[in-house]
């Protein structure tokens, strides 16, 4: 599900912190976006919001390699992730999360 334009704007306005970038997937924790731990991978015109625990896309979707890229650097670094989205909760920044290699 694509966000409409307008709303990818404001994101880009606001700054959305980046937490990790790689392969062309880039990875965004956004403060104030409530709910269970969660973030959004983008890549090139899809977005998927990404559950961290359990793992899974709670909405939109990816190409099928991208999701597999996206769930492998997700195991590797779960506690980073729930760390850094409940440092973007409390209005702090998430930090950088090592990229796929």
């Amino acid at each position: 599900m694509e966000k409409p334009l307008f709303v990818r704007v404001i994101c880009y306005v606001r700054r959305v912190p980046e937490v990790s970038r790689f392969y062309g997937i880039r990875i965004c924790i956004y403060p104030d976006d409530h709910g269970e731990p969660h973030f959004h991978a983008q890549y090139a015109e899809d977005e998927a919001k990404v559950r961290i625990r359990p793992l899974g896309i709670m909405e939109g979707n990816l190409p099928a390699k991208a999701i597999g890229l996206v769930f492998e650097w997700t195991a590797l670094h779960e506690n980073e992730l729930l760390e850094a989205y409940h440092r973007a909760q409390n209005h702090q920044s998430p930090g950088k999360i090592e990229p796929l290699k």
